[in-house]
């Protein structure tokens, strides 16, 4: 199956170049580029995107506005990678609270961009500890979903462990082998984590724990 991809950057040059990238490999398509978030939403209604890299710094509807718009109102949404120059954007932060499932740097490899592609394209997240540590730190607790203890109590021990463990970027095999338990046991402890937390995914999950301070940034 090819995994369609839409490029949203006002920069032509950076566009051309993510096309070059992509359409070089035979399991993956541009099929369409937008130079505004303004134009994504009828982009991905004609042309039905599995993947959306999308740049977040655009002059009339950023990647922040675009993709709350988005996963918002589309009935499929597609996953929504947001692009950035500095991993430390403010920007980023604000687009993974909205729902991106992830991030690149433009100075990121080729390899690292096909990557990513193909881990959203099937489901996954683009958690990155480091960063989203540093942005967390720099933000600090916001107090969402104030009452930090009666969050925290709905989420039951083992629950608590899976949650700090996703915080370091475990993946579900990773943190199977360190809790003694089956990956399929983990599965279902990430799910019950996102729903109690009503995270639409693990970035999600790990943002909403530092900014209540049930994760230290230190």
């Amino acid at each position: 199956m090819t995994i369609k991809v839409l490029l949203v950057d006002d920069e032509r040059l950076i566009r051309a170049g993510l096309a070059a990238i992509i359409d070089a490999e035979a399991d993956l398509t541009v099929v369409g580029e937008a130079s505004d978030g303004s134009e994504v939403p009828d982009a991905v209604s004609r042309l039905g995107p599995d993947v959306v890299l999308m740049d977040v710094r655009m002059p009339e509807l950023d990647g922040i506005q675009a993709t709350r718009h988005l996963l918002s109102t589309s009935p499929e949404p597609p996953r929504i990678i947001v692009v950035t120059t500095f991993e430390n954007d403010e920007y980023v932060y604000d687009a993974l609270k909205a729902g991106a499932h992830g991030f690149l740097l433009k100075r990121a490899r080729p390899e690292e961009i096909l990557h990513a592609i193909r881990m959203v394209a099937h489901g996954d997240t683009l958690l990155f500890p480091a960063a989203i540590r540093a942005l967390a730190a720099e933000h600090g607790p916001s107090g969402a979903g104030t009452g930090g203890a009666g969050w925290h109590d709905r989420l039951t021990e083992r629950e608590s462990d899976v949650l700090r463990l996703m915080a370091k970027g475990r993946s579900n095999a990773e943190i199977a082998a360190e809790l003694f338990v089956s990956p399929q046991t983990v599965k279902t402890h990430v799910g019950n984590v996102l729903a109690k937390l009503q995270a639409r995914d693990r970035t999600q999950a790990v943002i909403f724990a530092y900014e209540t301070g049930f994760i230290s940034p230190g």
